[in-house]
């Protein structure tokens, strides 16, 4: 055998076998139940308040598949299936789903051609004895357009006469609403905020700040007393003559309350903020993301910016560009190549550090012909590279490395992508693959790839507290035989565990990841 081939063996083997011994990581396999919707949805897996677990998903059938309801599951503690409830509801304009204190709310956007006006409204039972009930919880007039709801990453459309957005926080105790308005002469965009018993917390008035910009809010936070909401945006300008080198947008922050709106800018000489995301603690208020020395996406490095809580001005803004340790992670010894594509996916924050984690995820399209002949667009998304930087909690970078990923699919996104879980100053990353083994790159990198089998294997990358990386394949596909929804988990910190959906066709079954 050639001496580098046998060294890269070797290593290969040492690497597999120094992870398996330091994982801290358990599971259980569920029973595998019938299903009797083959083709649905993932919407929401949130503990029930006992221990036990309640999914709600939308489902589809017909020769053309179409929605044709939500079903809804509840699990004990023991991942044993005790109740299940169809709700029949076509042609709902489904918005998001929570659990919140013994209920199943279901978020629907719908337009009263009576009134004239879009309305939000909230479908919502106990899931001890089933009875779902309506509650409006808001009514905005206007003209109905193709599509009021619309987020898409990379190109905004404000030209319809009406947009709303729906975020909710981290915690999923709250939600904001951005409703924008335009028809002649009238513009009126307001901001609301609810509690998930459906409270109004906040209701702002911010038209004053759309007559030169439009603004599409990416994410939002809220503070303790639910007093002052905090959301990003990216500000559009509409009749603002720009340079070659220069964005069309800028990022803002936006805070807003009953009674008063501020906000504040991200501008620096060429300096492009990306995927800000706002960071509140009971001390301070701080913003992460990307930076790029262009105006497109493709990035140089991490920005950090310190907010003053109460004026948004900003005390202090840090930009790292990415360390020759990261680029080599991602690139190998290529020196051509870009960071670009990246979508902020969550973070982390604890008494020494801020952890923040994203992901590389792009769409291609492409062209096929059904059996008449018919040309149809196929959208083909991918999720690959995973990126985890770790910041002090003034800013300074300690470490930024990339995970090596390549997967693609066209239906559901659930299955593709990853979850994390940080315990111990450690952060375990779950990938779903149908490889035995990551592909080995070089001495120094590894890639996980799809694969073409149906049994998918679960593999976990720990980074470490000095952001050193090691692997292990945890649950083998050929055991738990239906595919993990690896990106779509219960992270439950406080018990220290997660729970996965796992289903294939007319079989389903939970399986929890535990932490010892």
């Amino acid at each position: 055998m050639h001496i580098r081939n046998l060294f890269v063996l070797l290593f290969f083997v040492f690497f597999s076998l120094a992870n398996a011994q330091e994982m801290p990581i358990a599971y259980t396999i569920g029973e595998k139940y019938n299903d009797r919707y083959t083709y649905s949805n993932l919407l929401t897996i949130a503990p029930d308040g006992n221990g036990g677990t309640i999914l709600v998903r939308s489902y589809f059938t017909g020769i053309i598949l179409k929605p044709k309801g939500y079903f809804i599951e509840h699990y004990n503690e023991n991942l044993e299936l005790v109740a299940e409830f169809n709700y029949k509801l076509k042609e709902a304009n489904y918005v998001d789903a929570f659990v919140k204190n013994g209920e199943v709310n279901l978020l629907f956007l719908e337009y009263n051609y009576g009134l004239k006006a879009y309305e939000y409204i909230v479908h919502k039972s106990s899931f001890t004895r089933f009875n779902f009930t309506k509650e409006k919880i808001l009514t905005i007039d206007s003209d109905p357009v193709e599509q009021p709801l619309d987020r898409n990453y990379y190109n905004r459309n404000f030209a319809s006469g009406f947009t709303t957005t729906v975020l909710f926080d981290k915690e999923t105790s709250a939600f904001a609403i951005s409703s924008h308005h335009k028809k002649g002469k009238d513009n009126k965009h307001t901001i609301y905020v609810f509690d998930v018993t459906l409270k109004k917390l906040i209701e702002f008035d911010f038209s004053s700040e759309v007559e030169e910009k439009n603004y599409a809010f990416e994410n939002f936070v809220l503070s303790k007393d639910k007093q002052q909401a905090y959301l990003i945006a990216k500000a559009y300008f509409k009749k603002k003559r720009f340079a070659i080198t220069e964005r069309k947008f800028q990022y803002e922050l936006v805070q807003v309350s009953n009674d008063r709106g501020n906000t504040q800018s991200f501008i620096a000489a060429e300096k492009f903020p990306e995927a800000l995301n706002p960071i509140l603690t009971a001390e301070k208020l701080v913003c992460v993301g990307f930076y790029s020395n262009r105006k497109d996406n493709r990035y140089n490095g991490i920005a950090y910016f310190d907010i003053d809580l109460n004026t948004l001005n900003i005390k202090d803004k840090k930009y790292h560009e990415f360390s020759s340790q990261f680029m080599l992670d991602k690139f190998g010894r290529d020196e051509e190549e870009d960071v670009k594509n990246l979508i902020f996916k969550e973070v982390v924050v604890d008494e020494d550090f801020i952890l923040f984690n994203a992901e590389e995820y792009f769409v291609t399209s492409s062209f096929q012909s059904d059996v008449s002949g018919t040309r149809l667009k196929i959208n083909r998304y991918h999720y690959n590279d995973i990126v985890s930087v770790k910041l002090s909690t003034n800013g300074d970078m300690v470490w930024a490395r990339n995970i090596n990923k390549s997967e693609v699919t066209q239906g559901d996104p659930a299955y593709t992508s990853y979850s994390s879980f940080t315990k111990d100053k450690n952060t375990y990353f779950f990938i779903s693959t149908a490889s035995e083994n990551p592909q080995q790159l070089t001495d120094e990198r590894i890639i996980f790839k799809q694969g073409l089998s149906q049994n998918k294997n679960i593999f976990v990358v720990k980074l470490d507290e000095a952001g050193r990386m090691n692997y292990q394949k945890i649950i083998d596909g050929k055991e738990a035989r239906l595919p993990l929804m690896v990106s779509a988990p219960l992270i439950q910190k406080n018990d220290q565990k997660m729970l996965f959906y796992a289903k294939r066709g007319s079989k389903k079954q939970l399986i929890k990841v535990h932490f010892k």
